[in-house]
């Protein structure tokens, strides 16, 4: 009758996830769970958390919500997850996760999780922790053994038909294709779809439903191109998916990892290929230190990089008229 395990996520479609683990896992047993995410209906998970489920997976945001509306009562957690947890500790949840930590019993058991663990995380995670013991199955943080990796150097304006080509010459096929932007992710899905590529797009600005419908969709076969932001670097878990393709290089080299992390899973071999811009040079090196390795250059044969000539411009600058002298009679008087 009270929730004795919170597992804290940065995205809705993880905390998804781990709730179809959990019932998979669980199926045999009395332990019931409730997932807590912003995007849809807040009054069934409030039904189903006053009902006094044992584990409670959420969002930050919709938790501090339901803690605020007296729907989630948190005294009796006696453990405390966070996944992804060097995302859950950059600045952009730290103050949601301190007020739901102040909502918590002091004597528990806390568990963080995540492929990659920066210094700074590290430091401010023995502020959350009494004693801890650390686990690591990779002595640094890379991607899974199993990822083939190169990097295609390209002209920023022919991104976009270097991508192209790839999927027509099915050197690409089913993919996951990481942009930096929202904006950037409508725009190239709009591309690839007129060029005829079945694709969908899943970011912040799509409602919950989209993002699954859109995600379903590619776990099925129906879509084979998946254009996303970082939001899908983190958890999701698509069986057998053999290309990630970063068409815009990451800025911290902690997404690099997690992005390329979405295939080759579980003893599995993948392909990861990086589009990158002269202007990616910096963040390409601080990728190369921190995964240990330098990634293969290649190019495309056959490929033209040269970047199309810009149109001129349209607008004609009109002559100006002469001024008239400063001083004595005026032109014409």
């Amino acid at each position: 009758g009270r929730t004795r395990a919170l597992i804290l996520t940065p995205t809705r479609e993880l905390a998804a996830q781990v709730h179809e683990h959990l019932g998979a896992l669980g199926s045999e047993t009395r332990v019931r769970a409730a997932t807590v995410y912003g995007g849809v209906g807040a009054e069934p998970q409030a039904r189903a958390l006053r009902s006094g489920v044992a584990v409670v997976v959420a969002t930050p945001g919709r938790l501090l919500d339901h803690l605020r509306s007296g729907a989630a009562r948190l005294g009796g957690v006696e453990v405390l997850v966070l996944d992804e947890a060097d995302r859950m500790l950059d600045m952009g949840f730290l103050p949601d996760v301190r007020r739901i930590l102040a909502q918590l019993p002091a004597r528990k058991q806390t568990l963080l999780f995540s492929a990659t663990l920066p210094a700074p995380i590290v430091e401010l995670s023995r502020s959350l922790l009494t004693d801890p013991v650390r686990i690591g199955i990779e002595r640094r943080a890379e991607p899974a053994r199993g990822v083939s990796q190169q990097l295609l150097p390209v002209p920023e304006r022919r991104k976009t038909a270097l991508l192209l080509e790839l999927l027509s010459s099915n050197e690409v096929g089913t993919a996951l294709v990481f942009t930096r932007t929202k904006h950037r992710a409508n725009r190239l899905a709009q591309q690839l779809g007129r060029a005829g590529i079945s694709c969908d797009r899943i970011h912040g600005n799509r409602s919950q439903s989209q993002r699954q419908s859109a995600l379903a969709g590619f776990k099925a076969g129906k879509v084979r191109v998946l254009v996303a932001t970082d939001i899908a670097a983190r958890g999701i878990d698509v069986r057998d998916l053999p290309h990630v393709v970063n068409f815009d290089v990451p800025v911290v080299p902690e997404d690099y990892v997690h992005r390329v992390g979405r295939t080759a899973r579980a003893e599995a071999t993948g392909h990861a290929l990086t589009l990158a811009t002269p202007e990616d040079d910096a963040a390409v090196r601080a990728i190369e230190r921190a995964i240990g390795v330098p990634i293969a250059r290649r190019k495309l044969d056959g490929f033209d990089y040269t970047p199309p000539v810009e149109p001129a411009s349209a607008t004609q600058t009109r002559p100006r008229r002469p001024s008239p002298p400063a001083s004595g009679p005026r032109p014409g008087r």
